[in-house]
């Protein structure tokens, strides 16, 4: 049986309608003719995800999402480790609403686990192609409590 899960680490537990979050998760997942495994979303801070991304990664900077891969054939299923400072900085960053780049940055990681990739220009507008396409699948004001 497939489980996906929320986590708080070092941060105040968001307010999310998890029921809604996991259906839009299912949908993509479903979407891209995958099966849906178990999923683990920890939402953090930027420190607890920098201390990850150099303890694992050997990377010394902050970033918005860390993936974790257990994806076996066709069944994803992975820890996505999400820095809420950084989507909220994001946002304003990018002028757009703290939910969807909420959402944008669990999309993006899934789309990974997918086995979608962002490392060449090309690679990156599929990436942003498939994560626009998702999130014009949702109504953001029932993300959020």
């Amino acid at each position: 049986m497939s489980k996906i899960a929320f986590y708080f680490e070092d941060i105040q537990p968001l307010r999310l309608k998890k029921i809604v979050l996991i259906s839009h998760i299912k949908y993509l997942i479903n979407s891209e003719l995958m099966i849906v495994g178990d999923l683990s979303i920890i939402f953090c801070s930027d420190d607890y995800l920098l201390n990850i991304n150099k303890q694992y990664l050997d990377h010394d900077y902050y970033t918005d999402i860390i993936t974790f891969n257990y994806v076996e054939n066709k069944t994803i299923s992975g820890d996505l480790f999400i820095s809420v400072e950084r989507i909220t900085e994001n946002a304003a960053n990018y002028d757009t609403d703290m939910e969807k780049e909420l959402l944008r940055v669990i999309f993006h990681g899934i789309l990974h686990l997918i086995g979608y990739n962002d490392k060449t220009e090309e690679e990156k507008k599929l990436m942003r192609e498939k994560e626009e396409f998702y999130l014009n699948t949702v109504n953001f004001e029932e993300i959020m409590l």
